[in-house]
């Protein structure tokens, strides 16, 4: 592992080790396959595997797979590739669907010990039935059906005689537990659907709080680590273990879930997204999930110091965003190439230079890593640099160029502004400049001092591409500030309008062969990633990852 932060689980796990409670370690991944997992899951993940490496113990990859209503192959193997990704190869890829049969035993089982029973609410009914955190539920007027009816009903049900929502299987608890989980919940409901593993065999489908504790007990985990929401489940996961009979026991631990400022993490808010049209996907780059990082340009690298370092609490909270930036301009900073693209051409003659001649100007590939060698550009009469480089009438402290003021070309000479070529509306289309030959970059030119150095792109050797800037998808910080029901307010409300902005540009001639995920820092604006989705031979798209500074600090 990159690093060892010291956290609550992994006492727990240690003194477990210590005292002969468990004698070996197996942690576990369970995602529902209902949608694309996001950073949250990344911190399940890098946790779930860290422990269970530092251990010398086991991390099975389980698909929760009891809800085929949502659930599809599509993201199964998204959730694959993000766990593979990411750097973790699992010792067990197991199924819900998998332990089906052993699942309904066990809820026979709880039949005949008198813990279960047919219930004929209606979803409204029980939920009515159950009562408030200050007022306990009442019974249901199905409660107290005899073992043998509820056998006969629930092998009924699993044959399929009854409709959708027609019946359902309960536990048999408490009614008046000041844990609401623990007033009978549902088991099993109806479902005429077809399972994506499992096809049409099953009509019936055990619920996530039932189905989770027996997995985790066939699998023999020892430590089922989940996120703080599960708590109050925790009493229903332990009375489902005992209760069932399961031979192995496994302990539950929830740590604060991982929330980002200016993004949001439901699966629901994040799936309403994509299909409103506010983005073009589950893997677009200003989305929160592993394959939308992936394809903006994060590396795996970054994203498990950036988890590692946070380490694992008791406690939610948010996490500023930039602090993901940070970790990741760590991770590039040495291995990146310099270059320079112009995002916002402007044309520049240098009308001094010999017509028709050409050099080629010697840059490091990365001065912080004088390994990586260096480049050649090409240089001529005419080049292009960045709008924002030039003013006409320029405010204080203004050291770019505008008429009469000097400059230095990065990697190359001084230029002097001496004429503005405007078009019939005044817009100005093109710079005229003139040249110093003797200030040359490399030739220990003393001569003068010029404040300012822009970047530049030969525009005779120039390759045109595309480059997509991003900015926060979500204007609020906070995910729970972005609801306000009173004054019938959703997350979409703060969906930045600004979020993406599209140019076109140029960049040097020696990046014409870029490859999907190819990662570069562009001279002062930061460090983007060749977009793996649009890119082709003919036509470059590069991703904005992170900009190249930022105000947070460890």
């Amino acid at each position: 592992m990159e690093n060892k932060s010291s956290n609550f689980i992994r006492t727990i796990i240690q003194k477990d080790l210590e005292t002969s409670k468990r004698d070996h370690v197996i942690t576990r991944f369970p995602p529902e396959p209902n949608g694309y997992l996001h950073i949250g899951h990344a911190m399940s993940i890098i946790t779930n595997f860290d422990l269970a490496d530092e251990f010398q113990g086991k991390t099975n990859l389980r698909f929760d797979d009891t809800n085929p209503l949502k659930e599809d192959v599509e993201f199964v193997e998204s959730i694959k590739e993000d766990v593979k990704w990411l750097g973790y190869e699992w010792d067990g890829l197991f199924f819900a669907s998998n332990y089906f049969e052993e699942m309904y035993n066990r809820a026979v089982l709880l039949i005949k010990k008198g813990l279960a029973y047919v219930d004929d609410l209606t979803g409204d009914e029980i939920r009515s039935y159950r009562g408030t955190l200050t007022e306990p539920g009442k019974n249901s007027p199905y409660r107290d059906r005899s073992v043998e009816e509820n056998l006969d009903l629930f092998d009924r049900m699993r044959k399929g005689e009854f409709e959708n929502g027609q019946k359902v299987l309960r536990a048999k608890i408490d009614m008046s537990s000041p844990n609401i989980n623990l007033r009978d919940p549902v088991l099993y409901r109806i479902a005429h659907t077809t399972h994506h593993n499992t096809g049409d065999n099953w009509c019936i489908y055990p619920m996530y709080a039932f189905a989770h504790p027996i997995e985790d007990a066939i699998e023999d985990v020892t430590h089922s680590i989940c996120t703080l929401e599960f708590e109050d489940q925790r009493p229903l996961y332990n009375w489902i273990i005992e209760q069932t009979e399961m031979e192995s026991t496994p302990q539950q631990i929830e740590f604060g879930r991982l929330n980002l400022t200016n993004t949001v993490m439901s699966k629901r808010k994040l799936k309403q997204l994509v299909e409103e049209g506010f983005v073009d996907g589950w893997d677009d780059p200003r989305m929160p999930t592993i394959s939308a990082l992936r394809r903006r340009g994060f590396t795996a690298e970054a994203i498990r110091a950036f988890v590692r370092a946070l380490g694992i609490t008791r406690g939610d909270g948010a996490v500023d965003s930039q602090m993901l930036d940070h970790f990741m301009r760590e991770d590039l900073k040495l291995k990146s190439p310099r270059t320079m693209g112009v995002l916002r051409p402007l044309k520049v003659v240098i009308t001094n230079y010999p017509e028709g001649q050409e050099e080629m100007l010697e840059a490091e590939i990365n001065p912080e890593n004088p390994e990586m060698g260096t480049r050649q550009i090409p240089f001529s009469r005419e080049i292009y640099i960045e709008q924002e480089d030039f003013m006409e009438n320029p405010p204080k402290k203004y050291f770019r160029l505008f008429p009469g003021n000097e400059v230095r070309l990065k990697h190359a000479y001084f230029i002097k502004c001496e004429e503005v070529i405007k078009d019939e509306n005044g817009e100005v289309v093109e710079i005229h400049c003139t040249y110093d030959p003797e200030t040359k970059s490399g030739s220990g030119f003393t001569g003068r001092k010029v404040k300012g150095t822009i970047h530049w792109v030969d525009a005779k050797h120039a390759v045109p591409a595309e480059f997509r800037l991003y900015e926060p998808l979500i204007l609020s910080e906070e995910e729970e500030q972005v609801e306000d029901e009173s004054e019938e307010k959703t997350f979409l409300d703060h969906v930045n309008p600004n979020s993406l902005q599209v140019l076109n540009g140029f960049i040097e001639p020696n990046m014409k062969d870029v490859k999907p995920q190819d990662k570069f820092q562009f001279f002062r604006h930061g460090y983007f990633n060749v977009d793996p989705k649009h890119s082709t031979e003919d036509h470059i798209v590069f991703n904005l990852i992170v900009s190249l500074k930022s105000s947070f600090r460890l």
